[in-house]
């Protein structure tokens, strides 16, 4: 990821959370806000109840592939954060491609 940081304070989640704009789908959950540098900031998040430390591993790797593929696609100057839902673990990577995407574009994160 060459235009990307990793996001990983807590505070950084949390306003996110409640002042960030997002769009959810079966697989992912997306929040979204902008920050005043001209470089995206990424954070993945994928909870204890979607499965052992292996499984929570392998649904993060898959998210963060996704978004680096795509990630001349992605406006700069945003805070993106990813929600891991239960039905990413058993999601063709294809599908989890196209989850983040159509997330990514209802939240008005692409490039036209």
């Amino acid at each position: 990821m060459r235009y990307t940081i990793s996001l990983k304070r807590n505070r950084d989640f949390v306003r996110l959370y409640r002042a960030g704009k997002s769009a959810a789908s079966k697989e992912l959950a997306l929040y979204c806000r902008k920050n005043r540098t001209d470089e995206n900031r990424l954070g993945i998040t994928v909870s204890a109840k979607i499965g052992n430390a292996v499984t929570r591993n392998r649904v993060r790797r898959r998210i963060r592939e996704a978004y680096r593929l795509n990630e001349h696609r992605f406006k700069p100057g945003f805070d993106i954060v990813v929600v891991a839902r239960s039905r990413a673990v058993g999601c063709e990577f294809q599908a989890l491609l196209s989850a983040l995407l159509s997330l990514a574009d209802r939240c008005g994160l692409l490039v036209p």
